[in-house]
């Protein structure tokens, strides 16, 4: 609602109400950062080979032999998925024939690894690879299972904006903490990977859902001047603490049950904040329960010792609110030829951000040297990320601003398939970069594409975007999962796509310092793409501060 602001000046723009709600907000994001990526841990993928049973007398070299050596990418190593017939080898054993001397097993018939799999401990001691033996022909329900998170993540982008405008920001924000200790907490009891996977779609629901409504609560109950901190340095800064935090937890729990026993607890910690958390006052008002907001307003004034007036919300206040419901659906982010193009852009830009970003964080298991130390260094390179990409915005045009972002991450997936074998640190240091210029990427975007659109149709332009976001991340996992048939496919497949999706952001129209529009007809046109169409004579300013549409944003 427009005046709400004005309305509520009276609280100032800093005091304790503010910044307590501030804190206890943000240290809830931080829980967002473990379970968003704790399958790296989870499905990670140990060294192994088929499983030679005790029985029979084997020595220790015919043991070694039995595994055939296969050439993968150019370097050999032992098969995983087959060996040299179990009869025959202990046939040739008994017999006194030394393997490499008296025989050369080349020519013996292999078989797959009917007695299961031998997977090394050295840093993982179980994860669900091992527990149900998800390699050979069952390697694609590793991908599966990271992908019904991301599953997840659509279904609840689409419904917690719809529950929390029906049931209030708070109640969503608790619900959720509560989904979200059952979910992982059934998951870490999961008698099966179909269960898993299941419970799995629930932990990513109740995340993005967490994530959005302590994301919108922030936006509607701090002050101006608060709100720009807390979304952008506040939400991804406390995420990313959980994120750096996630490898260390799984470092000192690596059984993979024990693990997610240790996550489900965490939701318990923040139960208690909901005596000290507020609903939004701003929600309340829209809905016309004008008492229960303005009692929050008054201990807002009373914490942060000022005077409320006598009455702080009039009636004709509430009948200007009513009037100005939103009429528009998102069916009107596709209605005219310009605003039809920009969606499509900004849908395929989306895209190609998160399969990127999600696609080098889910992928440094897979990295060469530690795993737990690579996903800390993961993490850490978006901490200078999120406060540079803030600093930015404040002072740069946003269009080649992404497109440069996005031009550096995609030619550092490139350039990281020309580095040696022998070069692995300078390969982790390349995809560092990679990273951290998609994480730059991920902040602009956000903002981005809410100053594109209009305010009639900023809620429904941004969440369709982000649905689209979505499908990026189902597909991420399934990306680095053509790793296995050749690692550099997946950076080849994330770089084209970024390289591209710069160049496509070069054909949107420039926000910077440029009055938001309200109107359809007041949208800035493409560049060169799309029919000119007839305008308004209020055509969007020039100059000025750029103002903050975060009051109104929400995913």
């Amino acid at each position: 609602m427009g005046d709400y602001d004005d309305v509520t000046a009276f609280l100032g723009q800093k005091g304790p109400y503010f910044y307590r709600t501030f804190f206890l907000l943000n240290t809830i994001f931080i829980s967002t950062g473990f379970f968003g990526l704790f399958i790296v841990f989870v499905g990670a993928t140990p060294p192994h080979h088929c499983f030679i049973p005790d029985s029979g007398n084997l020595s220790e070299a015919w043991r070694k032999a039995i595994i055939p050596i296969e050439v993968v990418n150019g370097q050999e190593e032992e098969s995983k998925c087959s060996r040299y017939r179990l009869d025959v080898v202990r046939n040739l054993s008994a017999l006194g024939y030394i393997p490499g001397l008296d025989v050369n097993l080349t020519g013996v018939e292999q078989e797959c690894c009917v007695d299961g799999w031998s997977y090394s401990k050295d840093i993982y001691q179980s994860t669900i690879v091992t527990e149900w033996d998800l390699v050979c022909d069952n390697e694609w329900k590793t991908p599966f299972a990271s992908s019904t998170l991301f599953v997840g993540f659509l279904i609840g982008s689409l419904l917690s904006g719809q529950l929390s405008d029906r049931f209030g920001r708070k109640k969503v924000i608790f619900g959720s903490l509560v989904a979200q200790l059952v979910s992982v907490l059934i998951q870490a009891f999961s008698p099966s990977w179909e269960v898993f996977c299941i419970m799995f779609t629930f932990v990513g629901a109740s995340q993005i859902s967490l994530y959005i409504s302590a994301f919108v609560l922030g936006t509607e109950v701090l002050s101006k001047s608060m709100r720009e901190v807390f979304t952008t340095l506040g939400a991804f800064l406390h995420y990313c603490i959980g994120y750096m935090t996630l490898p260390w937890i799984a470092y000192a729990m690596r059984e993979w049950r024990t693990l997610l026993i240790i996550l489900s607890s965490v939701p318990v910690v923040y139960i208690p904040l909901w005596w000290f958390i507020p609903e939004s006052p701003r929600w309340l008002y829209s809905q016309g329960r004008v008492e229960e907001a303005e009692a929050i307003l008054r201990d807002a004034a009373k914490r942060n010792r000022v005077t409320a007036p006598e009455v702080i919300f009039k009636d004709t206040e509430l009948d200007v609110a009513s009037a100005r419901k939103n009429k528009y659906s998102m069916i009107d982010v596709l209605r005219t030829s310009n605003i039809r193009c920009v969606t499509l852009m900004s849908l395929f830009l989306w895209m190609a951000v998160n399969i990127g970003y999600y696609g080098l964080s889910l992928n440094t298991s897979n990295l060469s040297g530690d795993p737990y130390l690579n996903c800390f260094l993961s993490a850490l390179t978006e901490v200078p990320a999120y406060v540079f990409s803030t600093v930015l915005l404040r002072n740069c045009q946003r269009r080649p601003l992404l497109s440069a972002f996005l031009l550096i991450g995609g030619g550092m997936l490139f350039l990281i398939q020309l580095i040696p074998e022998n070069l692995q640190g300078v390969a982790i240091a390349v995809e560092m970069v990679g990273k951290f210029a998609f994480t730059m990427s991920f902040t602009v975007v956000y903002i981005y594409t809410a100053e594109i659109y209009p305010t009639v149709v900023r809620s429904a332009g941004v969440g369709i975007c982000s649905s689209a976001a979505r499908i990026g991340t189902i597909a991420a996992p399934y990306v680095i999962y053509l790793g296995s048939i050749n690692k550099y496919l997946p950076y080849i497949i994330m770089g084209s796509m970024t390289v591209t999706s710069s160049a496509v952001n070069l054909f949107l129209p420039e926000t910077f310092r440029k009055e938001l529009p309200e109107t359809v007809e007041q949208m800035q046109q493409c560049k060169g793409l799309c029919r000119k169409e007839p305008r308004n004579a209020n055509i969007l300013k020039k100059g000025g501060d750029t103002p903050t549409i975060l009051n109104e944003f929400k995913f």
